[in-house]
């Protein structure tokens, strides 16, 4: 008896077609996978396909970058698809370790940052300008230098690494004087005098605005490292108060001190409206207490003169007022300082 094979067949559906975008033209390197399944292929340079498939009537998925994903169901004609674009955008890149942060303002030519002062204050536990900006603030520097000239009063910022005196401080749109320190003696930016941010009250300010980028075009030379414009609050009929306290672990210390450095600042700011012309008075009240110090981890032994290597103790107390009156519908008279 001769042997009788028996074969068992499936048929296979070629599928074609083509994908193009909303404008009509196509779309190349698309990826078509049918559903439920890791059979797929992609688009030529023509926009067309060809996938072969077991299924009668399978589903396909097509998809490509910057458009949307879309489902089609197959026929005996040929497939056309128009893909929309997606209308999420990619997630900005942060970089972890980095104190670099995000473009507030992602429209100019230029890099510009916004800084809400009340968000800034809660989130980095900073009490004075210099030290709230280089927490938050790219390319701006600001560090204490313990006996070092006058830095312990007055601490020299910059932005970018240029010195303090070509970095320009403005106060709603106003230039700010800068201090008669001139920095010596191994301070940062020697021979430079720079703007003290400190003299004015986290408190009364509203926001920060900087200019990461030259503008001696515009400003003049003491503006080749940047701009920092410091807007003053103009609320009124709000009170707003702050009472708060830090300090720093002394475990390098030699004596039983677990604590120092502590900074107490309690400020309070309020406005008051004038008139109907949008006259206002806003002042603040500010005081701020920073004790010293010790990082040397030399033991504090009875005749020696120099005993504590570190941040001095410093006490300052600051009232602030900004205020505009309206003369006239087109003329108005500004006053702010301490």
């Amino acid at each position: 008896m001769p042997d009788q094979c028996y074969g068992l067949g499936q048929s296979q559906t070629t599928l074609s077609g083509v994908v193009k975008d909303a404008a009509g033209r196509p779309v190349i390197g698309a990826t078509v996978v049918e559903k439920g399944t890791n059979n797929g292929t992609a688009t030529d340079n023509a926009g067309r396909f060809t996938l072969s498939s077991r299924a009668s009537s399978p589903r396909l998925v097509i998809s490509s970058i910057g458009f949307a994903p879309q489902e089609v169901a197959t026929g005996s004609g040929e497939i056309s698809v128009s893909l929309a674009e997606a209308t999420t955008s990619l997630g900005t890149v942060q970089v972890v370790g980095s104190r670099s942060q995000n473009r507030s303002v992602t429209d100019s030519p230029s890099p510009v940052d916004i800084i809400d002062l009340r968000e800034v204050t809660t989130r980095t536990g900073q009490l004075d300008v210099n030290q709230l900006l280089q927490f938050v603030a790219p390319s701006f520097n600001s560090n204490r230098q313990t006996g070092s000239d006058g830095a312990d009063h007055v601490d020299p910022a910059s932005l970018r690494g240029l010195g303090p005196d070509q970095t320009l401080v403005l106060v709603n749109g106003k230039r700010q004087h800068q201090s008669a320190l001139v920095n010596l003696f191994g301070s940062r930016g020697r021979g430079n005098t720079g703007t003290d941010l400190n003299v004015i009250p986290a408190a009364s300010i509203e926001r920060i605005e900087i200019l990461r980028d030259g503008a001696a075009a515009q400003y003049g030379s003491d503006a080749i490292a940047g701009v920092i414009n410091i807007v003053l609050k103009s609320s009124v009929k709000e009170l707003t108060t702050s009472v708060n306290y830090g300090a720093y672990d002394a475990k390098y210390r030699f004596d039983d001190q677990k604590f120092d450095g502590g900074n107490f600042n309690a400020n309070v700011n309020y406005g008051v409206g004038l008139g109907e012309r949008g006259s206002f008075v806003n002042a603040t009240l500010d005081f701020n207490q920073r004790q010293h110090t010790q990082r040397a981890n030399v033991p504090s032994i009875d005749g020696l003169l120099r005993r504590e290597y570190g941040d001095p103790q410093v006490s300052n107390a600051s009232a602030y007022l900004n205020s505009k009156f309206a003369v006239d519908e087109r003329t108005s008279v500004y006053v702010f300082g301490a």
